[in-house]
């Protein structure tokens, strides 16, 4: 345009828009809610936010360790911070994040905008480590919706919970277009949920790989072959309850997210059985491999390290025609 005004595509608004209106409806009921972002209020949806609330929206610039204990301190006044920050420049306040809230156990609400592979943005802001380097931290709740509603509803769930930090994140992409409830109630904390029933392989996926999952099951269902898929909607705590139920089917299991493997959903579920004594299960983890992924396509990135509902496709076949799973085999070796 001769302006020079930005246009967007027509079509689904992406989890940050969401974000950005949720807030400003919760904004309106609480008054404690202060977003607080460093040098991202556009990128992190929060605008119109600060627009609306201009008393309520700090941007600190960039100084991403500064906003952290900025938000600490926040908390401990009574309020309600938002830190609303990008996954990859999350990192450069971890050491904010594990002493100032997390010693602390602080009640700021993390908003993990590019969680997973970001495509455009570059090589550089890909957003797969945060679970890696937040799950270890004692008091931290993690979670990802499997779509915009539920993010909503993980929202309300940060809104009401007093027990420390909490964060929930989220992906680059468009949401999958799912209705809105009018009502926000908060998530049981720690809980799981199945979103498609099965006897065959079991599916723990996260975030996006809800929809890569579904997308397979729909297709091995062809064959006879039924998943099922379970919603990992909290990275920490897990939902042990329902991880024990799991371990009772004996059956294939599959755990699918846009993470390193290292330090991972997989790698919690793994940790859990072998604290529990449980062995003899087949488990598989669908995740990034231990290098940097270059440039690309979110979907051109999504082939190179196999997260496709393609590559589970061929995992659950290849197993149904005796192959043993990776992670199997080298426990046996």
């Amino acid at each position: 345009m001769e302006s020079g005004q930005v246009l967007k595509a027509v079509g689904n608004p992406n989890y940050t828009d969401v974000f950005g209106q949720t807030l400003i409806e919760l904004g309106e009921q609480d008054e404690r809610i202060v977003a607080v972002t460093p040098a991202m209020p556009g990128g992190s949806g929060l605008v119109k936010f600060a627009e609306r609330f201009p008393d309520r929206m700090i941007d600190v610039g960039i100084a991403e360790q500064h906003a952290a204990t900025m938000c600490a301190a926040l908390a401990m006044e009574g309020m309600k911070p938002v830190y609303a920050v990008y996954s990859t420049f999350m990192q450069r306040a971890y050491d904010q994040i594990v002493h100032d809230i997390c010693r602390q156990n602080a009640n700021v609400m993390f908003a993990i905008d590019r969680a997973g592979f970001v495509g455009a943005d570059g090589e550089t802001h890909q957003g797969v480590f945060d679970i890696a380097f937040l799950r270890h931290i004692p008091n931290m709740v993690l979670m990802m919706p499997k779509d915009e509603n539920e993010l909503r509803h993980m929202m309300k769930t940060a809104l009401e919970y007093n027990d420390g930090p909490i964060a929930y994140r989220y992906p680059r992409s468009s949401v999958p277009g799912v209705e809105l409830d009018e009502v926000l109630s908060p998530i049981p904390i720690g809980s799981w949920e199945t979103v498609r029933e099965g006897d065959g392989p079991i599916v723990i996926a996260v975030g996006p790989m809800i929809q890569v999952a579904e997308e397979a099951a729909n297709t091995l269902k062809r064959d006879g072959i039924y998943l099922n898929i379970v919603n990992a909607r909290f990275i920490k705590p897990l939902d042990e309850t329902m991880l024990l139920q799991l371990a009772k089917y004996n059956r294939q299991m599959i755990v699918m997210e846009e993470a390193c493997d290292a330090g991972s959903l997989g790698g919690a579920v793994l940790e859990f059985y072998a604290k529990q004594g449980i062995s003899g299960l087949d488990i598989s983890l669908m995740g990034i491999p231990d290098r940097f992924i270059e440039h690309g396509s979110v979907k051109d990135q999504l082939q190179e390290v196999g997260l496709t509902s393609d590559k589970l496709i061929e995992k659950v076949r290849s197993y149904r025609a005796g192959q043993k799973f990776a992670v199997t085999q080298k426990a046996n070796q």
